[in-house]
């Protein structure tokens, strides 16, 4: 039988060959390319106000950075981090690291200094750009003598060796010739956490940008002619891949809304500006349906998506009424960016089945493996998501300097990438998310590793052992709950929890905190010795299902989430 050609999958092996080519230069493609009065983003204030940053200004301002961090001896390959919040520098400093041939080390802006300090240390960074806001992070002992240069934006007091953003620009001079490194080169130098020990090192090439912009034509169905609004925050892989990379590489608008979440101030931003296309976590789906505020008229949504976190039925049961349009679920790793989809484009949508992630992405093929074997299961079958390692957007091949977790995450054979994530596909190749094979908490979207809140807690002098654990809730999808045990349980403090929970939002990063803290006298343990978190939250899990049942609730409500999401 003769079959016409998909044009879905020509397109993706055009998109690879533009970003693979050998003299693929990444400020070209993502802002050089396109016409110059064109707006790049629309940056709001929490006032509303804004600024509209065209291609034409984002070119010169990134070719003056460039220019700056050249004089400064950064050169190509060179690691620059950002510990900035959503703003105009922001954007410029992302575009004038890629424009000179470095490379992007994102940093949360929640997170504490010992989290900045691994990132900082682990990518050998030669300059850290941050807000004034940020600043005394970087003076902490963690961060103490570091290598790195400081360069601030709009500084509200001066420390010895910082460099100012403003005085950089103002020194230097536009014109700089974009690098043009090819398809092999590193772009971004990104961790993501694991269950045990510290946070992975993924680097990610030039070429990856072929899958980033096939999730915007293909899942989100960006357009030219249409504002973008990604909700996540760019410290993060969504954020940073499909809020910033997508939209650039594809010339479509987009907005950066310079303020942490609230529903108050979403509804404000979708009221003012013409939103037609957003994508956001479940968590900010959940927190704009609690608010229980009036939806403004006249809202210009045409598609709603969502991503890093599983998205359950409640959502769109709203979504329907209150948006007027569906949310579709679309799911993805870091590792790989974004791989199974509800997609929005005409020719690929499909209906919404309820608790599907849809259907792979043109350019990966996804299946389920057998719980026992490293062979495909059949249809219906519960096993593990892997990916084709050989599908034409793939482009991870391991953690940086760790071959032993990089062997983790692919078959003996290293025919399959290995998802870390349980489910199933159906006859008609729709994916179905069950639950994670390890533990790595979800909680509004950011992917938590419970080792690292673990390592803090353990440092509490009252703290002899502990472990973090996953719980329902109704607004995050998940929240870390604790159990601690006592070094001398006749001398517990009686403020024990509000003790860890500060030490955490101290020294890890503010949204990652347990929401309880329970005092126990053992942890369950296999017989090496390993703590079996799975029981816990079996226990857990029983308990609160006693509650519900007495009082109704589901889940331990909680209504203070940071909701920007990244890649889950």
């Amino acid at each position: 039988m003769v079959t016409s050609p998909d044009p879905s999958l020509a397109r993706v092996h055009q998109l690879v060959a533009l970003y693979s080519a050998p003299d693929t230069s990444v400020a070209q493609v993502i802002c050089d390319a396109h016409p110059p009065r064109a707006v790049a983003c629309t940056v709001v204030e929490p006032d509303l106000s804004f600024t509209e940053l065209t291609y034409g200004e984002l070119r010169t301002l990134s070719e003056t950075f460039a220019q700056a961090l050249a004089e400064e001896g950064v050169g190509p390959g060179d690691r620059v981090a950002t510990l900035l919040g959503k703003s105009v520098d922001y954007l410029v400093t992302l575009l004038g690291i890629w424009r000179l041939g470095a490379v992007h080390v994102p940093l949360f802006t929640a997170f504490a200094p010992p989290a900045i300090a691994a990132r900082l240390r682990g990518s050998g960074a030669k300059a850290v750009v941050c807000d004034a806001a940020q600043r005394p992070k970087l003076a902490a002992a963690e961060l103490a003598g570091g290598p790195w240069q400081v360069i601030v934006s709009r500084p509200n007091q001066r420390h010895p060796g910082d460099l100012e953003f403003a005085e950089l620009m103002a020194r230097s001079r536009p014109g700089r010739p974009a690098a043009a490194l090819g398809g092999e080169a590193p772009i971004i130098h990104i961790y993501t956490s694991g269950t045990t020990g510290s946070p992975k090192a993924v680097v990610v090439p030039t070429r990856a940008l072929a899958g980033f912009r096939a999730y915007g034509e293909f899942a989100l169905n960006l357009r030219p002619d249409e504002l973008y609004w990604c909700v996540a925050d760019p410290g993060w892989a969504y954020g940073l891949y499909f809020g910033v990379l997508s939209s650039l590489a594809m010339g479509v608008p987009s907005l950066l809304v310079a303020a942490q979440f609230s529903p108050a101030l979403t509804w404000r931003v979708l009221e003012r500006f013409p939103v037609a296309n957003i994508t956001a976590a479940p968590t900010v789906y959940r927190a704009l349906r609690a608010s229980g505020g009036p939806v403004p008229a006249g809202l210009k949504l045409r598609r709603a998506s969502s991503a890093g976190e599983p998205l359950t039925p409640e959502v769109n049961e709203w979504a329907v009424k209150a948006l007027g349009v569906p949310v579709h679920d679309h799911y993805g790793q870091t590792e790989a960016g974004m791989l199974v989809n509800n997609h929005h484009h005409p020719e690929l949508t499909g209906e919404l089945r309820v608790g599907s992630m849809g259907r792979p992405m043109p350019g990966w093929r996804v299946v389920v493996l057998r719980e026992d074997a490293d062979e495909v299961a059949p249809p219906g079958t519960t096993g593990r998501i892997a990916v084709d390692a050989a599908s034409p957007l793939a482009w991870f091949s391991g953690y940086l300097d760790d071959p032993a977790r990089s062997r983790e995450k692919f078959t003996a054979d290293g025919r399959w990438y290995l998802t870390g994530d349980v489910g199933r596909i159906d006859d008609d190749g729709y994916v179905y998310f069950s639950a994670r094979d390890d533990d790595v908490i979800i909680m509004a979207g950011y992917r938590i590793g419970p080792f690292e809140i673990e390592s803090v807690l353990a440092t509490h002098p009252a703290v002899t052992e502990c472990a973090v654990i996953a719980v329902p809730d109704e607004i995050r999808g998940e929240v870390l709950e604790a159990f601690v045990v006592p070094r001398d349980p006749a001398a517990v403090p009686p403020d024990l929890a509000r003790q860890l929970v500060d030490l955490v939002r101290m020294r890890y990063a503010a949204h990652a905190y347990p929401r309880a803290v329970h005092v126990v006298s053992e942890l369950p343990k296999t017989p090496s010795g390993k703590i079996q978190r799975f029981v816990l939250r079996a226990r857990r899990r029983d308990e609160l299902a006693a509650a519900a049942a007495t009082t109704g609730r589901t889940s331990p409500a909680t209504q203070d989430a940071d909701a920007d999401a990244p890649a889950r």
